[in-house]
């Protein structure tokens, strides 16, 4: 055997034990997870760790790439990122395996410094499942880069003088392979049978009808056409953006809100049974996300069915800045430690303001908050629609800072009038002729008045709207083109009821939202 494929077969070799021991302990931490809590993995806490002190730009940059992708792609990136360092430990446990298997106690401490770290962790118990994975994985890393992984004899194909050679080796890498696959597996059926009591406890609710149900929708609200966006979002095309990557399951029979802080004269402590033994509303409202740049997808539009926030503020003694109460500032916490800030005056206008607790006609879907999530009309996402909310403070702008402020986003952030082309989509090859043009506009809380659509650079030409539905939601529009021949550019702009229209000067999306007036190039021959 030259001396060269002996190097490389020892590097394999190394490279396998370090992957073999990654697993290990990944397997064992998750198994772990299931007595602590399935949000304490490695993982997901080390992911948590990173979207935390992820940039603000690079942030908008992987929502923009990847949108609703963007946390199985950090995932995937951790487990590569992970895959890489255990393959280095493996290599350099040939030489040096006291301080490769202490490589792997570093990363186990880590995890677990990224696990206490998090806004969600409840105690320091978070921190054992990635001590305990550590320790084993630096206990099978040790085992295996020792006699096991020393050269096999060429007359026994297999028992060398150091050690059992190639054989025992493979055996003893399969065999941890075989066991930490069986613990990975059964670390996640027993960490979703934890989910079981939260999914069973919404398949049994039966939401109450509301005391004030939705206007019905005006005849003509829905234009219909073809490539345009309904004017009701199912609930499967919904946006979701948020910072979990593991999607909470809450028991609707053990959630409980607390609302309490400055100025709250009476303090509440609900179960879900006293949230929807109240009046509910019923609204058709628009929800935007401000990391939705000029034309994004991150706006949707639903049936919500829930409690009026401003009322459970006024039966806590809470008072808006312009009556005289202390608190400018609601900080709404969610379970997985988010927490989003909402002007208090903006709350208590006389808006919709409300903890939902139905989407579209039935109970929340998890991703979008069950079993209760709060949403302000009008406002983006970021400062009004805490998904999974489990506690209301009332305090100050000056007093605290939330998550997002945090990092470089605006503290008050009402939603810009905008507009889209929904159809023909960009770069669509059309033929001469009258072509259809249409898309959606929002200024929620304030209304549609205009859009007008021109070409190239032509006149602006006023395009049709659809029945005006609740001021809360979009409007759709659409307008005739008679097309020519070539390359033409399509732009839109919407004018709102307070008289603003569009601007043209293209902003990004931070701090408080993007401007500008979205374009789509086509091609009609």
């Amino acid at each position: 055997m030259s001396t060269r494929r002996g190097r490389a077969i020892s590097a394999a070799r190394g490279v396998l034990t370090g992957l073999v021991s990654g697993y290990a302990a990944l397997a064992v931490a998750e198994l772990v997870s299931v007595a602590v809590r399935p949000e304490a993995s490695p993982l997901t806490s080390v992911g948590g760790a990173v979207v935390d002190r992820t940039p603000t730009a690079v942030k908008d940059w992987a929502i923009r790439q990847f949108g609703t992708a963007d946390k199985l792609v950090l995932q995937l990136g951790i487990l590569a990122v992970l895959a890489l360092f255990a393959a280095f430990l493996g290599v350099l446990a040939l030489r040096y395996r006291r301080g490769a298997s202490l490589g792997v106690l570093v990363l186990g401490v880590v995890g677990a410094v990224a696990a206490t770290g998090r806004p969600d962790s409840v105690s320091v118990l978070d921190a054992v499942p990635s001590l305990c994975g550590a320790v084993v994985g630096a206990g099978v890393l040790y085992i295996l880069s020792g006699p096991l992984g020393s050269p096999a004899s060429a007359h026994d194909g297999g028992a060398g003088a150091g050690g059992p050679g190639r054989r025992g080796f493979l055996l003893a890498t399969a065999g941890v392979t075989a066991a930490a696959t069986g613990l990975g597996y059964l670390g996640r059926r027993l960490n979703a049978s934890s989910a079981a009591s939260a999914e069973a406890s919404r398949a049994a609710l039966r939401l109450p009808r509301p005391a004030s149900p939705a206007p019905a929708l005006p005849r003509g609200v829905d234009l219909k056409l073809p490539g345009l966006t309904p004017f009701t979002t199912p609930k499967g095309r919904f946006y979701r953006v948020d910072t979990a990557l593991v999607v909470p399951r809450v028991d609707a029979d053990s959630w409980r809100l607390r609302i309490h802080g400055k100025g709250v004269t009476n303090p509440l402590d609900l179960d879900f049974r006293d949230l929807v033994g109240r009046d509910l509303i019923e609204r058709d409202i628009t929800l935007t996300c401000v990391s939705n740049e000029v034309g994004g997808p991150y706006v949707s539009s639903a049936r919500w069915l829930g409690v009026r926030l401003d009322e459970l503020l006024a039966e806590a003694g809470v008072k808006p800045p312009s009556r005289g109460g202390q608190a400018d500032q609601l900080v709404a916490r969610s379970v997985d430690g988010m927490t989003l800030g909402t002007p208090v005056e903006t709350i208590m206008d006389g808006r919709d303001a409300m903890l939902a607790v139905g989407m579209n006609g039935e109970p929340l879907p998890f991703k979008h908050g069950f079993p209760v999530r709060m949403l302000v009309p009008g406002l983006f996402g970021y400062v009004s629609a805490c998904k999974w909310i489990q506690d209301i403070e009332l305090t100050t702008f000056d007093a605290y800072d939330t998550y997002w402020v945090k990092r470089d986003w605006a503290r008050e952030a009402p939603i810009k009038t905008q507009s889209r082309i929904d159809t023909p989509r960009p770069f669509a090859r059309l033929k001469p002729g009258q072509v259809v043009v249409a898309g959606i506009a929002w200024a929620q809380h304030k209304g549609i008045e205009r859009v007008e659509v021109r070409v190239d650079d032509g006149p602006w030409e006023e395009a049709d709207l659809a029945a005006e539905g609740p001021l809360d939601t979009w409007r759709q529009w659409s307008w005739r083109w008679p097309a020519t021949r070539g390359g033409h550019t399509l732009q839109v702009r919407a004018t709102d009821r307070t008289g603003y229209t569009q601007t043209d000067r293209r902003t990004g999306t931070v701090p408080d939202g993007a401007t500008g007036r979205h374009s789509v190039v086509v091609d009609v021959n």
